[in-house]
């Protein structure tokens, strides 16, 4: 079966077979189909009609209604299943938009000053006036009655979009290439942290070869035996890349890393340096909780320090 007909037997099953043009100035619409043509949000139609819109939402399952439906599912728990509690709720958002957008018509019109301007600034106006009273009367008598959320919200929402518009004005400001001095960095120092010798970081060795001569694996000695192992392998493996073996009387693994980047970073203010994490791919999601953990340490330990960049290069796990 053809995807249009599947939709189409859909859209029938919930609106009915669609009306013939010269039927149609003599079709009294049902409460279903009216719901579908002349509602003008979920929220209303939660309020005026639940049975039909829950039943709609169901059998539709658009995606323009799926957050329509948990949203809708939490008043009616808020209100105890009482569809007309919503109704102060519709009123004082529908009234504040038509108070808003009446409002706005009349600054357009002051602003552009276009043939007639007055008489249609004059009309917007007297429907600002109309609905924004209207809107009043709502908001203080149905206030204890549900009307008091929407009134709390929209201040919120306003404050809270003012914040994120300065926050992307802010990283606009920062971003901009006006004024730009590229800051020159001659070199880079690849820094590879280690806790055995093994395929993945010998990938990760290749890898850091190909992006700079200088390049050092960084081992945390926890267990003097264990590193005298790895000071083995290295020999044999470590195609003559330095091997920097850093004390740790109380066998911290962290803390005698970040102070060795601290350190080389100090010593080469003028240079990058990258830290290269290899990282285990498992092939099942589930297996990602028994690896990486040092490398997400690591990650979020330099994330806020400049120059100092964190890349990691995977190796792939079979089944």
């Amino acid at each position: 079966m053809s995807e249009e007909s599947v939709l189409g037997r859909l859209k029938q099953a919930v609106v009915g077979r669609p009306i013939p043009s010269h039927l149609a100035h003599h079709e009294r619409l049902n409460r279903t189909t009216g719901l579908a043509v002349l509602s003008s949000d979920a929220l209303s139609s939660v309020a005026y009609a639940t049975e039909e819109i829950v039943r709609t939402l169901l059998l539709a399952g658009a995606a323009a209604l799926s957050l329509a439906t948990p949203i809708a599912g939490v008043l009616l728990i808020l209100f105890k299943g009482d569809t007309h509690a919503l109704i102060p709720l519709y009123m004082v958002g529908v009234f504040l938009s038509f108070t808003l957008s009446q409002a706005g018509m009349v600054l357009r019109w002051r602003r552009l000053r276009e043939g007639g301007w007055r008489r249609h600034a004059g009309v917007n106006a007297i429907g600002a006036v109309l609905t924004g009273l209207v809107l009043l009367v709502v908001a203080a008598t149905k206030f204890s009655e549900g009307a008091w959320i929407i009134l709390a919200l929209i201040p919120v929402h306003v404050l809270w979009f003012r914040g994120v518009h300065k926050h992307y004005g802010r990283v606009a400001a920062q971003l901009s290439l006006r004024d730009y001095e590229p800051e020159r960095r001659r070199g880079n120092t690849v820094i590879i942290p280690i806790g055995g010798v093994h395929r993945a970081v010998l990938q990760a060795l290749e890898y850091a070869r190909s992006l700079n001569p200088d390049v050092r694996a960084v081992y945390v000695d926890v267990d003097p035996q264990a590193t005298q192992n790895v000071r083995k392998e290295w020999e044999r493996w470590g195609q003559r890349v330095p091997l920097i073996v850093l004390d740790s009387p109380y066998r911290s693994l962290m803390e005698p890393l970040l102070e060795y980047i601290d350190q080389v970073d100090a010593e080469r203010p003028n240079d990058y340096v990258t830290i290269l994490l290899p990282e285990f791919v498992p092939a099942r999601w589930w297996h990602h909780i028994l690896h990486n953990q040092r490398a997400l340490l690591i990650k979020g330990a330099l994330l806020f320090r400049r120059h100092i960049v964190v890349t990691s290069v995977p190796f792939h796990l079979a089944s």
